[in-house]
């Protein structure tokens, strides 16, 4: 069957994209959830017109988070936490903590933005992904030093 995406669907394709996927999949997810809709002729052109909103709008948001980036590339996070003789943490530093410091200095992100590939469990140094945007992903230092 195919289908004109309204939205972005991981390995499926992005909005506007006409693709063929399998008429189970379109009728009882992706029409219901109004994911996508049929591929007819009149609704390629109000998913035009949809899509052309749309790049507007994405661009802008782009052109805003490449704006906090610059803010955020300077930005050193510090993070104090108990740590044994081995330097390692009781407990860890989550992205959930990132983002509570974050708030705490007037930048407000969403935890998910904040891409660890574990929590941190050791003292010292490191670097941490955000992703602003689709197109826009920043590291940032946070250094992890031993409460008193």
């Amino acid at each position: 069957m195919e289908i004109i995406l309204r939205e972005e669907i991981e390995k499926l394709g992005v909005r506007g994209d006409v693709v063929k996927v399998a008429n189970g999949y379109a009728r009882n997810y992706l029409l219901p959830q109004r994911k996508a809709v049929l591929a007819t002729d009149s609704n390629r052109k109000i998913v035009e017109q949809e899509r052309q909103s749309y790049l507007r709008k994405e661009a802008k948001l782009a052109s805003e988070a490449e704006a906090l980036g610059e803010l955020l590339k300077a930005l050193s996070i510090n993070v104090s936490r108990k740590a044994g003789e081995t330097d390692h943490l009781f407990g860890s530093v989550t992205a959930a903590d990132l983002a509570d410091i974050l708030a705490a200095q007037g930048y407000t992100l969403d935890r998910r933005k904040i891409h660890l590939e574990e929590p941190i469990r050791t003292l010292g140094e490191h670097k941490v992904t955000v992703k602003l945007h689709r197109e826009v992903s920043i590291e940032i230092t946070v250094h992890v030093n031993r409460q008193d």
